[in-house]
């Protein structure tokens, strides 16, 4: 198999994953995602305010020089830290139905290319 033989069946493999979640978020129903999807990031932002909270504390503590600029980088981390594991987990759902869509259409591909290189002759 040659490098454009597996550049062609890496992109055949991209654009399965790429359809296969088009066809998780319109099975999951669009506006029932985009209403989790919003619900999700609002409350999310309660986390995410605690994750600051958290974030500034070691960096007052830990900095003698720049305390400030220290506490809010830390505060920012963990404020973005809060923020994604609270919307990854409120939208898990969702997630799921796309990772699933994406990797049926994946392995139909990669079966696709099984049979092209290894053709089965029933006579």
């Amino acid at each position: 198999m040659g490098h454009t033989n597996n550049i062609e069946y890496g992109r055949k493999l991209i654009n399965a994953g790429v359809t296969g979640l088009r066809n998780g978020h319109t099975e999951f129903d669009p506006e029932k995602a985009h209403a989790l999807v919003t619900r999700s990031a609002a409350e999310s932002a309660q986390l995410a305010l605690a994750g600051a909270c958290l974030g500034v504390v070691p960096g007052c503590l830990l900095a003698r020089r720049s305390r400030s600029a220290k506490a809010l980088l830390f505060g920012v981390v963990g404020s973005v830290l809060g923020f994604a594991a609270a919307f990854s987990w409120k939208t898990r759902s969702l997630s799921s139905s796309l990772a699933h869509s994406a990797m049926k259409e994946v392995h139909r591909a990669k079966d696709e290319h099984w049979l092209e290189r290894n053709p089965i002759d029933y006579a």
